[in-house]
């Protein structure tokens, strides 16, 4: 089976929590992380030994080689970044909140119908036994 190739947009602590413990996904590996900055990106990515650091998050979605883009960026930037995977043809795992508001929700779930692609809140409370 080939393994899913994660895109890491930001490089900040919730970044960082997910890229660690995506390394315990046998299935899944981290191949790409992009940042507003290349030093940033670069330092990220020997931390977590991410072949390919990107200095902007337009060079990340550009990625072949990246299948599915983890947004991990500040919350009132989740829609732009969320629209700029989905149009470059990526699916995308959303950190949470999934965006400020509604009307903002609807539009990337319109947008990720249309296109066809995968778009998921990363809520990782949804899948506690208590819940």
């Amino acid at each position: 089976m080939r393994k899913i190739r994660w895109g890491i947009l930001a490089a900040g602590g919730i970044a960082r929590k997910f890229a660690e413990d995506l390394k315990q996904v046998p299935d899944a590996e981290a191949v790409a992380v992009g940042s507003r900055s290349r030093d940033n990106a670069e330092a990220f990515a020997r931390e977590f030994g991410i072949p390919k650091a990107y200095g902007s998050y337009e060079e990340l979605v550009r990625d072949p080689d990246v299948d599915i883009v983890y947004v991990a960026s500040i919350h009132p930037a989740h829609k732009e970044h969320v629209l700029l995977c989905l149009n470059a043809g990526k699916a995308v795992l959303n950190e949470k909140p999934f965006t400020v508001n509604a009307a903002e929700t609807e539009a990337l779930i319109r947008a990720a119908r249309d296109k066809g692609l995968f778009l998921m809140e990363a809520m990782w409370t949804r899948y506690l036994p208590a819940i």
